[in-house]
């Protein structure tokens, strides 16, 4: 094809530079690498990306440090915010943020991040919510739908038996120290443009020194759910919002008066 003069190309994204220029290992239609990108830009608009430490915990989420160009430690299981506590109180200067999923953050890390929102430690957590165990197999997680089936409640989840869900947002919003407590979604673009502002709002949080801060993302599991990755969106909208309702659970009355 011939190209004129008066045709030109404009570029309309570009690659984060706190994103590793590699290929992702993600399954097709998997929201961590959506994730990625949004705490990616947020850091590269913050001018931040030199200051700034990552904590990965064991699960999916563990693989974070590979795509981030960023300092990055690794936790034990579900030890992220205990950890991420001594970095910050080592490196008060820095920003310092987990990356966990609800396996791990939810279930073997249910004291840490509670205890670490109890006292207020100064620090970000990004927490993925799919429902399930991504990486072992897909089995029930803590946030695993009443009624929803995975490798290891087949028939789906029995309340009765098996317990309900653990709304994480929700729980760690009651905590005094916990000063901006949010949950939002990444099924389409106009909840990850909320996403992003979310994930900007909790590390300037941080970086005012206001204290913990949370910000929850509804996120698909299209290979563990047995779902296309158009299926796994439209079901997280239609299943697991109702369920985890988006919106802001806590906000501290200073944070509501920040600008950038």
């Amino acid at each position: 094809m011939v190209i004129k003069d008066t045709e030109f190309e404009t570029v309309v994204y570009q690659r984060s530079e706190t994103l590793e220029d590699v290929h992702t290992h993600y399954c097709p239609g998997c929201t961590h690498g959506t994730a990625h990108r949004l705490v990616a830009e947020v850091i590269d608009e913050m001018g931040i990306k030199g200051n700034t430490i990552g904590v990965a915990s064991v699960g999916c989420s563990v693989f974070a440090y590979n795509y981030f160009d960023l300092d990055f430690v690794q936790a034990p299981h579900g030890r992220a915010p205990a950890m991420a506590t001594g970095v910050k109180r080592v490196f008060p200067d820095h920003m310092v943020f987990t990356y966990q999923g609800d396996g791990d953050m939810i279930s073997i890390g249910t004291a840490e991040i509670v205890h670490a929102a109890a006292r207020g430690e100064n620090i970000t957590v990004i927490f993925l919510n799919n429902a399930n165990y991504g990486m072992t197999g897909g089995q029930m997680a803590p946030t695993t739908l009443p009624g929803q089936k995975t490798t290891s409640s087949p028939s789906g989840r029995d309340v009765e038996s098996q317990g309900f869900p653990v709304r994480a947002a929700e729980m760690v919003s009651t905590l005094d120290g916990a000063s901006y407590v949010v949950r939002r979604s990444l099924h389409d673009p106009k909840n990850i443009r909320l996403a992003k502002k979310a994930i900007r709002t909790a590390f300037e949080v941080q970086a005012r020194g206001l204290g913990f801060s949370m910000v929850e993302l509804l996120s698909t599991c299209s290979t563990n759910w047995g779902m296309s990755p158009v299926e796994a969106q439209n079901w997280l909208a239609e299943k697991m919002v109702p369920y985890y309702p988006i919106g802001d659970y806590k906000v501290h009355s200073a944070v509501a008066n920040l600008r950038f």
